[in-house]
This record gives structure tokens, sequence and C-alpha cells, in this order.
């Protein structure tokens, strides 16, 4: 067949495609429509005739079955038009011939972000991306090759490979390839203008990527990926895998991810959606913290604060500290002063539950030995709640509920205090710590050093609930979590989790390498992957992040671009108006500029400057909540996860201990262009 033959069978295949896909359309919304009604004339049945439906209440629950199960239909309805929906622009992105072993002709699979048949029942005409037989696409050239599916390995050789772009229905190209994804096509992909939001990358997944998203068998997955590998997108599709894979037992509100910042949480927030599925639940590990230890103090340091003193005041000793709290060490003195601490917390005395008495001695026998295993702070209630019903079985009556109220409150006052502020301050008087400030709760602010010790203080006393409703964790940035916050983590969650990160960005490199005790702390086996492919930067804005890192084995995508300006300017006004300069010229080709601070004084400081000379700009903190198109200013730790085509960063020429970290992380968020300015 000649090329134009090719294309020709090509598009026709497309326009057969898409109108099928507009009949299916319109199927599902006719039923969608007739669902409607339905549920209308339910509502208004069960209205009419609520009143005169049996005493028992059967037919009531019936008619709310029969109402929820509409329901549930016309939302899968609903879900099944948008998914078809997006398909019209783009249906498919690949196509796999296939030899089946035994077989004469090739199978040809199309694949698209989801399945698509004409009808229920049919051959699909479009293969979801997550299919088994998809792996083939991914995984392989031409020949030989296999993929495992529910019923074995099934072998046989790829005959033909074939790769598409497909833009609002039209097809832009389609050409037969030898390899797995052209590089050509990644160059166009990955090297295009950045976007406001992270972009899927189901047409450009990489054989070692897929390996990753397909992957079902450990519990824990680590991910170390050098910045711009991908391991957010990889881990984001690798959980829209998990939910089309395991359907019966896997629901996104199963699902949760722990993220730096709302901004981030924004930037990722469309990928599960563009796949098919239901966002899963977001959230801040320290936002979290501040919420379990409101009843403790009335407020914490967040960790922002944390870094900006540690810029501001590098040789006050705030680092020393703060890693000495969040160490292994740290967290073996706690518990040796837990060991002892029953002694000095507990105050006996006899008690009396109407006519049932019990003596000290008894008391401190339940305590000790019957109740043990009970969280401390926990275990008076504990004691008090088989004395009551010691008594309600012995006389065969129920004591009211503000009577056990009272009885509570005896028992809880044989404890010197309740109060784990007090205690974790008499923890650090007793180990020679700086002790915090003793005073009333209203007035208390804990700083970001003490949040996580108070937090495992309050577990180890009271105990921790489970989050068992969380079937897969997913923590991102996992070389800014400290050994004790793991070690929190791991009393939280039991789940599986997909944990990531990159060594080289942690915010402070005195942090102790995560994959030195993971495995210690979840007392399981971690299969730990390395992603040391870079597709994010030109190769010489990679290059000259390198010399802050002086990591050696990294591999780049084969795309250049301008050099890295580097410049000192003795004024403002001389660093603003060649800012202004590069930025005002990037505007014509670019979506996004970046213009990345040290602390959020100078980024604030930047924003009215260039917002006073007529740039329009969007100034990022912690209060934020989205990524606009444009030029952004913020810090480099706020910046973390994102990426720009322009990233000026503007830099005070007097270093600080984070200095080098901070310019590896601004240097790359930059897609195309980056200026590094220094301030003199």
């Amino acid at each position: 067949m000649s090329n134009n033959d090719a294309m020709n069978s090509e598009i026709r295949f497309l326009e057969e495609v898409e109108e099928k896909l507009k009949t299916r359309i319109t199927e599902i919304n006719a039923l969608f429509l007739e669902g409607e009604k339905q549920i209308e004339s339910m509502h208004d049945y069960y209205w009419e005739n609520y009143t005169e439906m049996d005493e028992y209440g059967y037919e009531n629950y019936d008619n709310q079955q029969a109402l929820l199960g509409e329901v549930n239909a016309n939302n899968e309805r609903l879900m099944k038009k948008q998914r078809l929906k997006k398909m019209i622009d783009s249906p498919y992105f690949g196509r796999v011939d296939f030899l089946f072993e035994g077989e004469e002709e090739s199978e040809s699979f199309y694949i698209g972000i989801g399945n698509f048949a004409p009808k229920a029942g049919m051959t699909p005409l479009i293969y979801d991306w997550r299919a088994p037989v998809s792996g083939l696409f991914y995984d392989y050239d031409r020949g030989q090759a296999s993929y495992e599916a529910p019923g074995g390995t099934i072998e046989g050789e790829i005959t033909s490979k074939w790769q598409y772009k497909i833009k609002k229905g039209k097809m832009v190209y389609a050409f037969e390839s030898d390899t797995k994804i052209d590089d050509e096509i990644l160059k166009q992909e990955l090297g295009s203008n950045g976007d406001v939001q992270l972009k899927n990358i189901v047409r450009t997944i990489q054989k070692e990527q897929n390996e990753i998203i397909r992957n079902v068998k450990d519990k824990v997955l680590v991910i170390q990926g050098a910045a711009g590998s991908g391991k957010t997108s990889v881990a984001l599709h690798r959980i829209a895998y998990l939910l089309y894979h395991d359907r019966k037992n896997l629901k996104a509100s199963d699902i949760l991810i722990l993220s730096p910042n709302s901004v981030f949480a924004d930037y990722i927030s469309h990928i599960l959606p563009e796949l098919g599925e239901e966002n899963i639940q977001e959230m801040s590990f320290d936002l979290f913290a501040y919420r379990e230890l409101k009843g403790i103090v009335s407020d914490c340091e967040d960790r922002y604060d944390y870094l900006e003193k540690l810029i501001h005041f590098p040789e006050m000793g705030i680092r020393e500290s703060y890693l000495k709290k969040q160490s292994a060490g740290f967290v073996g003195e706690m518990e040796g002063f837990l060991a002892v601490l029953e002694d000095q917390l507990m105050d006996f005395k006899p008690v009396k539950i109407r006519t049932l008495e019990k003596t000290e001695e008894e008391l401190i026998h339940l305590f000790y030995f019957k109740f043990q295993d009970i969280p401390i702070l926990a275990r008076m209630d504990a004691v008090m709640e088989y004395l009551v019903d010691e008594y309600e079985t012995l006389y065969n009556r129920n004591l009211p509920e503000d009577e056990v109220e009272e009885i509570r409150e005896k028992f809880n006052r044989m404890y010197v205090t309740r109060d784990i502020y007090k205690i974790y301050n008499w923890f650090l008087e007793d180990r020679g710590y700086e002790t915090l400030a003793k005073i009333p709760y209203e007035n208390r602010k804990l700083q970001y050093e003490d949040v996580f010790p108070v937090l495992y203080l309050k577990y180890r006393m009271l105990g921790g609930t489970r989050h068992k409703h969380i079937k897969h964790l997913v923590i991102d940035e996992m070389q800014d979590y400290s050994y004790l916050q793991y070690v929190v983590l791991s009393r939280l969650f039991s789940c599986r989790m997909t944990i990531l990160g990159d060594r080289a960005q942690t915010l402070d490199s005195q942090m102790q390498d995560v994959l030195t005790f993971l495995p210690k702390i979840f007392g399981r086996t971690i299969r730990k992957i390395i992603m040391n492919k870079s597709y994010r930067n030109t190769i010489e804005i990679a290059e000259y992040a390198a010399k802050f890192t002086g990591e050696k084995d990294l591999e780049y995508l084969e795309r250049h671009g301008k050099p890295v300006t580097e410049k000192t300017f003795d004024s403002d006004e001389e660093l603003l108006n060649e800012l202004i300069r590069e930025a005002d010229a990037g505007m014509d080709k670019y979506e996004t500029a970046a213009v990345l601070t040290e602390t959020m004084d100078e980024a604030y400081t930047m924003t009215r400057m260039l917002s006073n000379r007529g740039l329009p700009v969007n100034c990022i903190d912690r209060d934020s909540s989205t990524f606009e198109k444009g030029v952004t200013v913020t810090t480099f730790y706020m910046a973390k996860g994102l990426e720009f085509d322009q990233v000026f960063g503007v830099f005070p020429k007097k270093e600080n201990p984070m200095t080098g970290q901070a310019k590896y992380i601004c240097a790359t968020r930059a897609l195309h262009e980056l200026y590094m300015y220094e301030r003199a």
C-alpha cells in the first residue's frame, strides 16, 4: 500500500470512528434524559404516596433503593457521555498490529484514553491505554512481543506500529514508527509551551515509566526521580491504572495524595478527570497535623515560616535544633521518657460507683496489667467503662448517661495532668532541652520543630485513628519529610503507597536520605525505582542545574535552546529593565514565566516593583490556591513541582546555607529559557 493510500485509509477510519462516537453520544444522551424523567417521576410518586406506604417501611425502603439505583445509573451515563465527548477531539493516538501466535493475519489495536465500542458487547474500535494489550504500544518495537492478560501471557509478533496526532477530530499526522515512542514526538510534546496544569502523558509514556504505572505487585513503591523526569505524572497515571485494574475494590475516594501546597494540588487536579477517572482526595500533611493539634495548642508555625527563618538567620542553630527533634534518636528519647512516665502521671484513689467499691490497689492492677496495651491517656476510660459494665451486670441495671459522665470525670482526675503540651515540656526539661513557654492554651504557638514531636506524643498517649478507608496513599516530595514524620504516617496508614521525590530537590541539604530509614519504619519490603532521565529542560538548562548537585548519572532528552543567562546587577533599576525586556519578548511565544526569589518578602517586593513598571504579574504565596498563565512571582520553595517556559531567578549576592538548593530548584523549573540574576 502506498503512503497516500495508507493515509487515506487512516483518515477514513478516523471519520468512521468520529461518526460512531457521535451516534453513541446521542444514544447515551437519550438514555440520560429518559433517566432524568424517570427520577422525577419516582420523586413525585414517593411524595404523593408517602403517607399511604406500609407501616413497617418496606415499601418506603424499596422505593428509596429503586430511586438510588436510577440515580447511580444516570450518573454513570453522564460520566460515559463526558468521556466520549473528550474522545471526539482526539479518539486515539497509537496503533499496534499484533500477530497472535498460531494466527496468519495481524489484528489492529487502536489505543486512546478510553475504550470505545459502538454497542455494548461489541469488539472495541479503540482500547483504553491501560488495557493489557495496550502495553505492547509502550513496551516493544516491531518483532517478538508479549503481554499479560487475565488468562496468562499472550505471545506473538508486532508487525506494525503507528503514531497519530488528532486535534479537533482532524488528523494532524499519522506515521508508521519502528521506535517505542519516536524521539521527535517526545520533543514536540514535552518541549511545547508550559501550561497552568500538568499535562497527561498517555501519548508519550516510556517503557520504564510504563513498568511503574502497571506495577500492581509492590505494596510500597518508591520513585526516586530527577527533576523533570515525569515522576508526578507517572504516579498519577499509576493511580489511573490501578483504578482501572481493580474497579471492584478501589475507588477514587479510597486514595489520598499528600501534596506540598494548594497551588500544586490545583496544578495536578485535572489529570485524573482527563483520563476518565474521578479526582482523588488531596491534603497537606502539615495542615493535617495542625488540625490534629487544635485541642493542644491554638496555633502552629508552618514549614514556610521555618524555611524563612533558616534563610534569614543561618547562624542561630535553627536547623540543628529541627533536625535533632525529627531524628530517630529523639524518637528513642521520647520512648524512654514514656516508659517511666506512668508513675509520675498517676494519682490513684479509691473509687465508688454507687454500692460498688474499688481500692487503690485494684485500680492499679487494672491500669498496669489488664489494660496495659491501651495508650496511657485513654486507659482510665477503659478502666472506668470496665467497672461501669461490672456494676450494670452485677445489679442488672443501666446507669444514666449523666452519671456515667460524672464517673468518667472522677477517673480522669486521677491523672496529674492530661495536658500533652505540659507533658511534652516535662520531657524537654527531663532531657535537658529548652522548654516551651508555660502559658495558657489560647497563647500557645508551637514552633515547626515541635509540631510533629507533640503530634507523636499525642498518638502515643491517646492513640491515633488508623485511616483504614484509605487504600492507597501517594506521598509527593518525599525528600522533605523527616524520620519522625514518616513514623507518624506509619501509625496512620497501613495501606499501599506510592512515594516519590528527588533527593537533589530537598529543601534542606542536611536532611537524611529517606531511603536509609523507610524500610525500617514501614517494616516491609520497599521497591525502589530510579528515574534518571529528565524530559523537561533543554540540555543547556539541565547542564547548568547539574552544577549545584554534582549529579553525573542523569540522562536528558536531546533538546537544545538558548544558553543560560547569568548576570549580576548593581541596582534594582538595571535588573528590572533587563527582566521586563526579556519577559516582554517571551510573551509573544510563551504561555508562562516565573520570577523566583529566596524569600517571600523578596517575592512581594518584586511583585510590587514589576507591577509599578506595568508588567502584569500574579504572586503565589502560602494562601494561593491556583496557578495562572502569564508572569508568576513566588519563592523557589513554592515553585517546587511546577514548570514554566521562562524562569528568572533573582537572588542576593550574599549566600546562605540554602542558596545552592534554591538555585537548583529554580533552574529546574525552566522549560526553554533560564535567567539567573544576582542583586549586588
